[in-house]
């Protein structure tokens, strides 16, 4: 039996009306694997926060497929994938995304893939404002990936200079836009970097022209959309992206995300309330990684730490950038999942750590010689912080063939059990590979 027919056949199928998938940790947590297995129990996946600075990496049938703005659920060509209000898009980048995948799978019909008017869009000079902007706090920098989604949330915040996909498809008015916004943006670079190139209007307005026609049927309003399908009581998958403690009001502040990335974002990104969601869903990794600067309490710098990014091929999807690696860290953790109200986790590329003698579980933080449980809320506390650890014992087997709980090793899953117990939420679902079968379901 197929892990798509366990589903079918579970609590997943007739229970569930609407469930989302949330990071705990600092993102990267294979998130999309598992929206990749639950979206053929629903009929609309919503991607509702977050731009082209995160990705999803799907493995099915021996193909990879490699999303960042397209939902996990663009695959399944019996679902139709929402990206809402909360997503800024780069349309450039979107289109390039969108006919890699239709070359690997397939076309993708414009009803089938909708994207919200409110949604705000990316333009070249967000980007330059961004490389301006991180350069000058160096060894500061908040470690983004340049691509212009701090900035585009900026002038969403700020309203003056900010476009929306419905402004986009709309050529006079999108056309007087860019003759406010540009030239006070080319001021701008020229006081903070003399020797920065002016924009020009007309060649963003032709090149960006060109990508409106092309996305223009894909544009609707999204939020009357969902809230139909709510009253429908059609099955609805949220797909979180990036990860809870890089939430811009929860997070590790300054270094964190634009958007708010926990579980607390679905209703102000998508439009529709958290309480129509009757299943939430924690994604964590078996161990702990993190991209960009700010404090990582469980950081490993030795050869534990190297070989669990090798063995984990722990490299962004998006920017290829060597992912900082750790212990498991339950305070954090624990953290993520109370903000965002989960209800169960899925372990993550618990094969990894197979073959090592000892592993190790940040249970608590020792700031300034007081031991912690609770996550510290300023930076500088956590950057004090030690980890206290609990030891458990390694294991030497491959579970990648493994897909029963009660045929892991012993010591797999005394871990699991230790995760569960810390966390206070029970594990439902361990993946033990990439591909979509290397999965356990433990309810």
């Amino acid at each position: 039996m197929v892990i798509s027919q366990y589903f079918l056949l579970n609590q997943w199928d007739s229970v569930v009306s609407a469930t989302s998938v949330i990071g705990l940790q600092w993102g990267d947590e294979a998130k999309g694997k598992i929206v990749d297995l639950l979206s053929e129990q629903h009929e609309i996946v919503v991607r509702y926060l977050g731009g082209n600075n995160a990705g999803h990496t799907v493995k099915f049938d021996g193909k990879t497929y490699k999303l960042s703005l397209l939902p996990a659920g663009v695959l399944n060509p019996n679902v139709t994938s929402v990206i809402t209000g909360g997503v800024v898009i780069n349309p450039k980048a979107f289109l390039k995304e969108m006919a890699s995948i239709v070359e690997q799978n397939g076309p993708i019909e414009a009803s089938r893939l909708l994207i919200s008017d409110r949604a705000h869009v990316i333009f070249p000079y967000h980007m330059q404002e961004e490389v301006i902007f991180e350069n000058s706090r160096k060894e500061k920098a908040i470690g983004t990936t340049m691509r212009g989604i701090g900035t585009c949330y900026r002038d969403k915040a700020g309203r003056t200079h900010a476009i929306r996909m419905g402004d986009l498809v709309r050529p006079d008015f999108f056309r007087s836009r860019l003759e406010e916004i540009v030239p006070y943006k080319n001021k701008m670079f020229q006081s903070l970097d003399p020797e920065s190139e002016p924009l020009s209007v007309d060649a963003i307005y032709e090149e960006y022209s060109g990508y409106a026609e092309t996305l223009k049927p894909h544009v609707v309003d999204t939020s009357a959309y969902l809230l139909k399908a709510v009253d429908e009581k059609r099955k609805i998958l949220f797909e979180g992206a990036q990860g809870s403690l890089l939430d811009i009001d929860h997070g590790t502040f300054p270094y964190v995300t634009s958007s708010n990335s926990s579980g607390c974002g679905i209703h102000n990104g998508s439009g529709v309330s958290e309480r129509y969601i009757d299943k939430m869903i924690g994604v964590v990794k078996a161990y702990t990684t993190r991209v960009g600067g700010g404090p990582f309490v469980t950081e490993l710098h030795d050869e534990i730490g190297q070989r669990i990014r090798d063995v984990g091929n722990e490299y962004g999807t998006v920017t290829g950038r060597p992912r900082r690696c750790g212990w498991f860290d339950a305070v954090a953790t624990r953290y993520g999942a109370n903000i965002s109200g989960v209800d169960c986790i899925a372990v993550m590329l618990l094969d990894v750590l197979s073959g090592l003698d000892e592993l190790k579980i940040c249970e608590a933080y020792d700031v300034n010689g007081t031991q912690v449980t609770d996550f510290p809320s300023h930076i500088l506390d956590l950057e004090q912080a030690k980890p206290v650890y609990r030891s458990i014992p390694g294991w030497k087997e491959d579970i990648t063939g493994i897909r029963r709980m009660e045929d892991l090793p012993e010591n797999a899953i005394a871990y699991i059990k230790a995760v569960e117990e810390i966390i206070g939420k029970p594990v439902e679902i361990v993946s033990v590979g990439p591909d979509r079968e290397q999965t356990i379901l433990l309810k």
